[in-house]
């Protein structure tokens, strides 16, 4: 049985504060409901994502602005940071660990992104008005067997494009290695793609 994780509940001191500052960010506004002065539950979603926060009344007992290492995953680091920019947030800059755990602590933080821009090694952070703690990762190609062949999908428009870019680029390395144009070059983007995200090997 599949168990997918739906909802997060960020603990915040003002809900119209918070969900201003999150529909701000562009995030999907689904629910704003209220029971009364002792209930209200606030539901927002990430571009793209599977996974929702929800904030309010009577929704969780924790210290406004102690979630902290709230991850968003995206596939170019500059591009979400600058967007995020643009829409007024105070974020850091884009930065790599310099030791293991660095992306938790500013001090083991080096400036600029991980080495050829490695997977999973580049990162933002920001916070919301109450400090809830937020790290953008980018993530351009999965570590092998954190993706099922079988159900390969992407997040968003942008996220396919800029897969099926690398795809090309590739492919046409594999078309001047067999010295002629590839008539099944569908069959073979889409075996790269799904190889890519599953973390397989690529097809030469």
């Amino acid at each position: 049985m599949d168990q997918k994780l739906e909802v997060i509940a960020i603990p915040v001191s003002d809900a119209d504060r918070a969900k201003e500052f999150y529909a701000g960010l562009g995030w999907r506004l689904d629910a704003d409901l209220a029971a009364g002065d002792d209930f209200r539950i606030v539901q927002l979603t990430p571009p793209g994502s599977d996974c929702s926060i929800q904030f309010g009344t009577g929704i969780t007992s924790a210290v406004p602005g102690s979630a902290q290492g709230l991850y968003l995953v995206v596939s170019d680091i500059e591009a979400a940071r600058a967007a995020l920019v643009a829409g007024g947030v105070e974020v850091s800059e884009v930065f790599h660990e310099g030791a293991p755990g660095g992306r938790f602590n500013p001090h083991g933080r080096v400036s600029g992104p991980a080495p050829e821009h490695a997977s999973y090694g580049s990162f933002v952070s920001f916070s919301d008005p109450d400090g809830n703690g937020w790290l953008l990762q980018e993530i351009t190609t999965r570590l092998p067997g954190r993706v099922e062949e079988a159900v390969t999908s992407f997040g968003s428009a942008s996220d396919l494009a800029d897969a099926m870019r690398r795809a090309s680029a590739a492919h046409g390395e594999h078309e001047k290695r067999i010295g002629h144009a590839d008539a099944d070059w569908p069959d073979w983007y889409a075996r790269y793609m799904v190889a890519e995200q599953a973390g397989t090997e690529l097809p030469t």
